[in-house]
């Protein structure tokens, strides 16, 4: 009888639920559900860089996508499931009651920005993270010395800090803290305690700054010293945290019910989208996976005897099984990638959605206007792709870089705001879209080289998410800027095959994640190669990237929590 496993990816929009056969890897079905509250942009504040959201979201997109994935299945394949897993966004925090119930469930906070999960892309803790900085650098324990030597906005203490700050209800109602990737397995075993939740090695030793040097998390006189309402939270966190492959449970009676499956199904442990992503991706020694979204993840894994002594400057984080338990898991990003290219198409949206309506009153009917300004819009970043192949590299002259939404990787500063220059009467849309494409590429360089450059070796860089699947364009010139050969992955649901392998493995389909691996992988779909004349134009190229992100760095960004 075969063995099935469920495998949920939670990303910023929606969560996508894929059933496989643990046996074999087959995808026997898939979903995507976006989240209702989220799509209506409720809770959200983009100028203040505020992205909260609901706890029901997540609970109702998951009831929902699990049960339309297995409806596609044969009926038999429901009481065959033996594992779930999660992956989710990360750090994307929440304050809890004493049972471990997000804020927001409670009758008095269910409208509460503050009480919802804070999303990984908020940046309203910028300020806190440069306390939390300077306070490191003086401190008699460093406890940035595994992420890099910075501490993030993006990050699970400057996140705490800054609603503790904000919001006095808050800081009197909430007894602990935790993360989205944590909080889904313990809704999913029935766990009614806060102090019983199993807390994630990649997300605590990446964003809660947990290590066994210094006793786990920081101590409780430091982190009062940043902020003495955090007084008290460090005793009841947590002491210990667990790798995902690692069950935490079964299926409570309620939600095995709720799902359609059996009380016995193992639940795994959680982790963040892109670590999970790259064991879906078939992440090894010396390879680099970029999960490329909204924004990028890059994570490989190093074996223990080539970290010895090394702290990597300016990257992520640096974690002991964050990726694959008895090897070091290294994180690097940047901040915004798709999402570049989605703020230059709502800039070329403005007329049509704001101006075209006027010009068309009473001459179409609204409806028709409605579906022939989607239309034109769906179409503009495709348009704009076609045109910008077109331009040959060597008359590629603008310039930009792609901190629009701030630099996470090399050296976080969310502070920063991208740049653009070499604009002339004659400058056209697709120049600036290609401008833009490269400016992601150029980012993904700086990453490539910081790795290198600390004495991380890489060997080969594997790509996945809609964007390596379905941008050749994107993909051929990150290829030549890198100079590096890329693999792209055979699947678009990399992450939730990911989260299956750690289900097999957590349900002891398989003994180790590495042998999930090895039978699940969906192999590539294909390899891009370096053109070699354009990778001596962008080398450059790269070099004038380089002076205007020192440039803009230096002059052109104000230290407030609203620059």
């Amino acid at each position: 009888m075969a063995r099935y496993v469920i495998g949920l990816d939670y990303g910023t929009d929606s969560v996508r639920t894929l059933v496989a056969n643990a046996e074999t890897g087959e995808c026997i079905a898939t979903s995507v559900n976006h989240f209702v509250r989220w799509k209506k942009g409720l809770y959200c504040n983009p100028k203040l860089g505020q992205w909260r959201q609901h706890p029901k979201d997540y609970l109702e997109a998951l009831e929902k996508g699990v049960k339309e994935a297995l409806s596609q299945c044969p009926s038999a394949v429901a009481e065959q499931v033996v594992g779930i897993a999660f992956d989710t966004t990360g750090s994307t925090p929440v304050f809890v009651d004493e049972t471990g119930t997000p804020l927001a469930m409670l009758h008095e906070f269910s409208d509460n920005p503050n009480a919802m999960f804070v999303l990984w892309k908020d940046h309203t803790a910028i300020l806190e993270a440069e306390e939390i900085n300077e306070r490191c650098k003086s401190w008699k324990v460093d406890y940035t010395k595994y992420v890099g030597g910075r501490y993030s906005a993006e990050w699970f203490w400057a996140k705490a800090m800054h609603i503790l700050r904000e919001d006095d209800s808050i800081s009197a109602r909430a007894y602990s803290i935790i993360e989205c990737c944590e909080w889904l397995p313990a809704v999913l075993t029935g766990v009614n305690n806060a102090n019983h939740i199993i807390r994630s090695r990649c997300a605590c030793g990446h964003k809660a700054l947990w290590h066994k040097e210094w006793g786990g998390l920081p101590s409780e006189e430091f982190l009062v010293s940043l902020e003495p309402k955090l007084a008290g939270f460090r005793a009841r966190l947590f002491t210990e945290t667990e790798t995902a492959e690692k069950p935490v449970g079964t299926l409570c009676p309620e939600w095995a019910e709720r799902l359609g499956l059996p009380t016995s199904v193992v639940v795994a442990g959680g982790a963040y989208d892109c670590h999970v992503g790259a064991v879906g991706a078939g992440v090894r020694a010396n390879t680099l996976v970029r999960v490329i979204g909204t924004s990028t993840c890059d994570v490989m894994v190093t074996p223990y005897s080539e970290m010895v002594g090394k702290n990597i400057k300016g990257i992520c984080g640096q974690v002991d099984g964050s990726v694959i338990p008895g090897m070091i898991g290294l994180e690097a990003g940047q901040s915004s990638f798709g999402d570049v290219y989605a703020m230059f198409r709502k800039i070329l949206e403005y007329p049509l959605r704001n101006i075209l309506p006027r010009v068309l009153s009473g001459r179409i009917k609204e409806a028709e206007q409605e579906t022939l300004i989607e239309e034109a819009c769906d179409s503009i970043i495709t348009s704009l792709t076609k045109e910008a192949e077109k331009i040959p590299v060597a008359e590629s002259t603008m310039i930009a870089t792609d901190w629009v939404n701030g630099r996470r990787t090399p050296d976080a500063n969310q502070f920063l705001k991208g740049s653009i220059c070499g604009f002339s009467l004659s400058t056209t849309a697709p120049q600036i879209f290609r401008a833009l494409v490269e400016a992601t590429a150029y980012g993904t360089k700086a990453i490539v080289n910081r790795f290198e450059a600390e004495g991380i070796r890489i060997d080969d860089v594997i790509g996945i998410g809609g964007i390596a699947l379905r941008s050749p364009f994107v993909m051929q010139v990150m290829c030549d800027v890198i100079n590096k050969p890329i693999k792209v992955c055979n699947t678009d649901q990399a992450c939730a095959l990911g989260a299956a392998m750690f289900a097999a493995t957590a349900a002891g389909v398989y003994d180790r994640v590495e042998d999930a691996i090895a039978t699940m992988n969906s192999g590539f779909s294909k390899e891009y190669h370096p053109i070699p004349l354009n990778v001596e134009i962008y080398a450059r190229l790269f070099k004038q990237y380089e002076m205007l992100g020192k440039f803009t760095e230096d002059n052109l960004y104000i230290k407030t929590n609203n620059a």
